[in-house]
């Protein structure tokens, strides 16, 4: 009976391993043809007989890329590095201090503000469009940076309070107790005791609010019309419109663009998995 047991359970770990990988290879199939369609010569990646690895392998697509004569890659990247990471950043902080007020504070139509983020989620973003344009347009901001980081921060920042919210709320209201009673007032509390204890949700939705912003396509090619301020996503849309498009260099550039959000989510693993409240209610 006993083994009977174990090989049964042997079965479903196995049975759970092969579904596991084959759907990680079904999952993984355009990043893979992506990835070796950028290695291939402009002739052989539009061949009439299509190959899955490059006769010929070659690194010159990815040259290309960072030539700026081609391709203003570098221009790009540092427009939507920093039109989201300013973006996340305000996000976040602004999140941090809605959700506090939302999650700690009682006060009249808390309830009622709680239950109108659910509403965001009944909308779609272009809804948006025509009030922020005229906004912006009015004060002066169109066609620049700032424009595209206040869109940014009105699309993520219902999401960071709605998502901050569930994680304070699973801070004990002793720890701040003691604190009160320790003299710290409230913005000493949230840098001190709320911000440290809410770590790994806070790097959360910064990676989440970093991730939408970095891929904006539709607010960016409203908002920018100024080829120096574009960011990566209308880059590449341009690219498909030059004599310079080549299937390789657009895989080649599409797998470099998608590298940072990659690398964020790996560097900040350990924190989303880290529960750092249980440490903090021990201490």
């Amino acid at each position: 009976m006993a083994v009977s047991s174990k090989k049964t359970k042997r079965t479903k770990k196995i049975v759970f391993y092969v579904s596991l990988v084959l759907f990680l290879l079904f999952t993984l199939f355009p990043f893979l043809i992506m990835m070796m369609t950028s290695f291939k010569s402009p002739k052989e990646a539009i061949s009439t007989t299509p190959t899955f690895f490059p006769k010929d392998w070659t690194f010159q697509h990815y040259l290309d890329i960072f030539n700026p004569d081609i391709f203003p890659f570098l221009t790009y990247f540092k427009n939507s590095f920093i039109i989201a990471l300013v973006a996340a950043g305000i996000a976040v902080v602004l999140g941090i201090l809605g959700a506090y007020a939302l999650s700690k504070l009682r006060f009249r139509a808390r309830t009622t503000i709680n239950a109108s983020f659910y509403t965001v989620y009944m909308f779609s973003g272009i809804l948006l469009i025509v009030p922020l344009f005229k906004i912006i347009s009015s004060v002066g901001l169109y066609d620049t940076r700032t424009a595209l980081i206040i869109t940014m921060v009105v699309q993520t920042l219902p999401t960071a309070i709605f998502m901050l919210i569930s994680y304070f709320d699973t801070i004990p209201v002793d720890i701040e107790e003691a604190a009160m009673m320790d003299g710290l007032n409230r913005m000493q509390i949230i840098l001190r005791i709320i911000v440290p204890l809410a770590i790994s949700g806070i790097v959360s939705v910064f990676v989440y609010c970093f991730m939408v912003a970095w891929n904006d396509y539709l607010f960016a090619s409203i908002f920018l019309s100024d080829s120096e301020l574009f960011t990566l996503p209308i880059g590449l849309n341009t690219l498909f419109s030059t004599p310079d498009y080549i299937w390789g260099r657009m895989m080649a550039a599409s797998l470099i663009t998608a590298l940072p959000v990659v690398i964020m989510y790996a560097l900040s693993e350990r924190f989303i998995k880290g529960n750092l409240t249980d440490g903090g209610v021990k201490g």
